[in-house]
Parts: structure tokens; sequence; C-alpha cells
């Protein structure tokens, strides 16, 4: 959230790409691509940021760097700057011309810590926005999780 924030102090729009748009029910992407488009609005929501402020893309994996930057741009609306926590990713937009930005990390809070915290059943709430929580309560995303995490132990 806090990434969109600063990236709004730079641009007029945000372009908010959701990567692996195709998976879903896995441990690294328990959630549809449709729940974590909910998730993210709910989280622009309870930050006032407006609608015509961004714009959400689903991205499928391609699992080749040489087609990744065409396929984002095939994808996206035209964009000037990939701002990204992702060292990979700004080394492949970096080589394609592109000005990147690194996104700061916040308290050293990821997508990865929260699932585990989840799945081990301890407090997750307080690293997300309130309409966030709220939401992953209401689609029951803890229990999944812990389904999933527990069939990945019994293999």
């Amino acid at each position: 959230m806090k990434a969109v924030l600063d990236i709004l102090k730079e641009c007029d729009k945000v372009i908010v790409c959701v990567g692996s748009a195709q998976e879903s029910g896995t441990e690294q992407n328990p959630l549809s691509y449709d729940q974590r488009t909910e998730m993210i609005k709910y989280a622009l929501g309870d930050a006032e940021v407006p609608l015509r402020k961004y714009k959400i893309i689903a991205l499928t994996d391609v699992n080749n760097d040489l087609l990744w930057i065409g396929h984002v741009e095939l994808h996206c609306p035209k964009f000037d700057v990939v701002y990204t926590g992702n060292s990979h990713v700004k080394s492949l937009f970096a080589r394609g011309g592109y000005k990147v930005k690194d996104i700061e990390i916040f308290r050293n809070i990821s997508s990865s810590m929260i699932r585990r915290r989840m799945a081990h059943g301890l407090a997750w709430k307080k690293f997300v926005p309130n309409a966030v929580a709220y939401y992953l309560d209401d689609i029951d995303a803890p229990g999944l999780i812990k389904s999933l995490t527990s069939k990945k132990m019994d293999k």
C-alpha cells in the first residue's frame, strides 16, 4: 500500500500488475486473480485512492525472460517507469531500456510472511489494511492457506 501511495507522489496513475494471474489454489498463490484484485481494491479504498488513479492488470506467466517485457507491454497501457521490489524484474526492465525504481519494502512485510503467519495460526491482521483483513476473513483465506500447507506436509 505504501508503495502505491509513494508512486502516486511521482505519477498521475499506477498500473498494478497481478502476476501469475492464472495461478490459484497453490501455496505460493492461494487466491484467484479475482480474489487478489478484490484485495487490492479494498486496500486502495482503505487508503482513499480514487479509482481513476489506478488500473489493475492480470499478467499470466510466460516463464521466458526474453519474452517477458513484450508480454507486459502487450497487456499494459503505455508506461514510462517500472517500480518493483524484485531484483530480477528490475534487471530485465533495465536491460529493456526502462527507467526502473525500487519499491521500499515496508517493515519487512511480504505476502509470503503473511501467508506463513496464517498457516501457523499467528497474528497477521496488523500487517494488512483493515478492509483487507475483513475481506480475507470473509473468504476464509487463513483456512485455505492452512489446508494448502497441510496438504504439502502430507506429501
